[in-house]
């Protein structure tokens, strides 16, 4: 077979397979469709297919076959996370600036404090978890700041499902998750040291600025048949700047977003682009990300750490946001609400960790641990916020 054929093979499984467990498995409460097809990813890459029949995963995943796969991926969530940048208000994100940095930083600080001291017992019952390249502080932050990510674009695509995107606590979410976004990749480089990624992110940060403010004086005074083309322009452009200076290309694409007004566009047309994103192109990228995914299963222990890395996750989360609650004085009830839409970690956390597995950070130990504590944080999402959505709903009523 050729490299087409190949290809279309592989978008025949990733169409098909996760979509069949998803339905016949009836796991929709407990494990969405997104969360199926990252499984499905995973268990279909080099650590588990791969391992167990390499002839067929070498047959069907060549590297040609990936690296197409990975090209509509990297396209897909671009154009994901931007349309979510566009439906970020930014007069209200700006208004509510000392709400959303505190919440933002509790809900980053907290569970990346109960990471790190999680991180540190685990190199205290076994030096297996640290990479060569690594020395104690940059594993400890790397596996804290792991326990910290929430990933936007599955936090959209749940709020989506419970139809709050576009509402005020919906918007509220998205300016905590993208604050904390954009603090992880800085992170990254912080802990890799390298000082002139640093350098380079200031300068992005600078010319973004300036730029930015050329665009939004532009855009108003254009056609909205030449808005949408230059749109996709500003799009690429930014994804590839923030990508050469390390704070990745998803962050810029979603800073792309957030600097175009949504009443540039008709709402109509948006909506529809953002279904078709979902239903055509986003599932390769769900199951590319696990394609990517190389790990080792290093027995009982690596258990036992992913349940200590999922409670350090899930009580740092809910503590720091209930703080935040209390400081600014929510309604109760929406401080768990949110903790809990906060937790789902699998994509931006796998991503994450990938690059410390690629730099010797962190052993395959620690990935499969990571791993195991981003799925589980993930699933708990659904069913813990659908039922919190219902009594907040008839408390609201009342």
């Amino acid at each position: 077979m050729n490299t087409t054929e190949r290809f279309l093979i592989a978008m025949l499984v990733v169409f098909t397979l996760p979509w069949l467990a998803w339905r016949l498995g009836r796991t929709e409460h407990w494990a969405p469709l997104v969360v199926v097809q990252i499984v499905a990813g995973i268990l279909l890459g080099p650590g588990v297919l791969g391992a167990a029949l390499p002839e067929a995963y070498g047959f069907v995943f060549t590297p040609a076959v990936i690296q197409a796969l990975n090209g509509i991926a990297w396209w897909a969530v671009m154009l994901f996370v931007f349309i979510a940048g566009v439906e970020l208000d930014l007069a209200a994100a700006w208004k509510d600036r000392r709400e959303s940095g505190i919440t933002a930083g509790l809900a980053l600080g907290m569970p990346l404090a109960f990471g790190c001291i999680a991180a540190l017992g685990m190199v205290a019952v076994s030096s297996g978890w640290t990479g060569p390249a690594a020395r104690p502080w940059q594993f400890v932050l790397g596996v804290g700041m792991a326990c910290a990510v929430t990933a936007l674009p599955i936090l959209i695509l749940f709020m989506e499902k419970l139809d709050i995107l576009r509402r005020p606590l919906g918007q509220r979410i998205l300016r905590y998750a993208s604050l904390d976004d954009i603090a992880i990749w800085g992170v990254l480089a912080l802990i890799l040291m390298d000082w002139q990624r640093v350098g380079r992110q200031a300068g992005f940060l600078v010319v973004f600025g300036l730029v930015a403010w050329v665009f939004r004086w532009l855009m108003p005074r254009l056609r909205e048949a030449d808005r949408w083309p230059l749109a996709l322009v500003w799009l690429a452009a930014c994804g590839l700047a923030a990508d050469w200076a390390g704070l990745h290309y998803m962050v810029g694409a979603f800073l792309a977003g957030a600097v175009i007004d949504g009443h540039w566009f008709d709402q109509g047309r948006m909506d529809l682009l953002r279904h078709h994103v979902l239903l055509v192109l986003m599932p390769v990228f769900f199951l590319s990300t696990g394609l990517r995914t190389e790990w080792a299963l290093g027995g009982a222990l690596v258990f036992v750490a992913a349940a200590a890395l999922l409670v350090a996750s899930v009580a740092g989360k809910l503590i720091g946001v209930h703080l935040a609650g209390r400081i600014l004085r929510w309604p109760a009830g929406e401080a768990t609400l949110i903790g809990w839409l906060l937790q789902t970690k699998a994509l931006i956390m796998i991503i994450f960790a990938n690059v410390l597995l690629d730099k010797q950070v962190i052993t395959a130990d620690t990935f499969t641990a990571l791993l195991l504590m981003a799925v589980a944080s993930t699933m708990l999402t659904v069913p813990m916020v659908t039922p919190l959505l219902v009594r907040l709903g008839k408390a609201t009523a009342a």
